[in-house]
């Protein structure tokens, strides 16, 4: 099992900024993958970005540019650090880690416990 525990979420205006963080514990491999994705109201789960334990990122068209996914390996942990924050992006946002095998095929799914993040115009 990995257990996974989200901070930094909060009220905001727009074009302001927020960082979220991300700590696993638990059973996480060397090889994963971990990120973030969102959900708002009404509107199923989506990607918003993820990165590799080898720091290679990916990032939903909607934040490029804005957002920014980092982690530190010592400390199993991802960060998202989100600038020019927008009303659209209120959302619940959930940290998701995967184990991967040596094909980098993951092996588990595991969810922290979701952060709001409320976007004000």
């Amino acid at each position: 099992q990995v257990q996974l525990v989200e901070s930094g979420g909060g009220l905001v205006q727009a074009g302001g900024s927020l960082r979220l963080s991300c700590a696993a514990s638990g059973r996480i491999l060397n090889n994963n993958i971990m990120g973030w994705y969102r959900q708002a109201s009404g509107k199923q789960r989506e990607l918003v970005a993820t990165i590799t334990s080898y720091k290679y990122p990916t990032y939903a068209d909607s934040v490029k540019g804005r957002f920014t996914i980092s982690r530190d390996n010592a400390k199993d942990t991802v960060y998202l650090q989100m600038n020019d924050l927008e009303p659209e992006d209120t959302a619940v946002y959930y940290c998701n880690a995967r184990n991967r095998d040596p094909r980098n095929t993951p092996t588990d799914n595991f969810w922290g416990q979701g952060t709001q993040v409320t976007v004000t115009s």
